[in-house]
């Protein structure tokens, strides 16, 4: 048996970490001035080589507004983030997501199976819908709530690469984890058998290619999960 070798953050990546936590906090507002690089660097103790590379990050990322001359503010990543600032917010408190940000990624993922189911119905061939059975039947075999939640994505993203659309399963990885953890939280709440139950559901409307029918279970099995009798939050 090989182990992986253990490794610490950076310097940096405890700058960007610390950085972000303050600002998804609240503790720095939006619009507010950061202290000159070598203020920070004699703050933190760290050099200003670890500030300047950071503050490029959370730049990229879409938390901070670098403004020649002018210094850095703190950005609405609400409305200059990106997929890296998605990924930023997942993990941030170990991953441990609040209310909003849970019934966000579910409103998201209700419009991205709209997406996927339909054009899976209208262009999937019928040996692709029989590979999307082989995950199905993995989640049906699964005999844990992380199994199972394991299965489940799989199907989902095997689903959206049937759709055709290149880029749906692209955005719909990069909710992977976030995904899998408030699965894993359905099935402690609900059972693995109504997650196999939900998902044997929208495949029967696949196969028999009913999109109005996929669609009204999508929005039903959803709104239950966002705001109904199966709330996961």
């Amino acid at each position: 048996m090989e182990f992986a070798k253990l490794s610490s953050p950076s310097l940096k990546d405890l700058f960007v970490q610390q950085l972000q936590g303050m600002i998804l906090s609240g503790q720095l507002p939006v619009g507010a001035q950061l202290p000159p690089e070598r203020v920070l660097a004699e703050q933190m103790q760290v050099s200003r080589t670890v500030v300047n590379s950071g503050l490029s990050e959370l730049s990229e990322q879409g938390f901070l507004e670098i403004r020649p001359r002018q210094g850095t503010c703190v950005a609405d990543y609400r409305r200059r983030g990106n997929l890296s600032t998605l990924i930023a917010i997942m993990q941030y408190k170990g991953g441990v997501l609040g209310h909003d940000e849970i019934r966000s990624i579910l409103e998201v993922r209700r419009a991205l199976e709209h997406l996927a189911t339909e054009r899976a119905i209208l262009y999937a061939s019928d040996e692709a819908l029989e590979h999307l059975g082989d995950a199905l039947a993995q989640l049906a075999g699964a005999d844990s709530a992380v199994q199972a939640s394991e299965a489940a994505f799989a199907f989902q993203h095997e689903l959206a690469l049937v759709s055709g659309n290149s880029i749906v399963p692209l955005i719909y990885y990069s909710f992977k984890p976030a995904v899998i953890a408030l699965w894993v939280r359905f099935c402690n709440l609900y059972g693995v058998s109504a997650l196999v139950s939900s998902t044997q559901t929208l495949y029967s409307f696949l196969c028999a290619r009913d999109a109005q029918g996929a669609s009204q279970w999508i929005d039903e099995y959803l709104e239950r999960a966002i705001s109904g009798s199966r709330q996961i939050y």
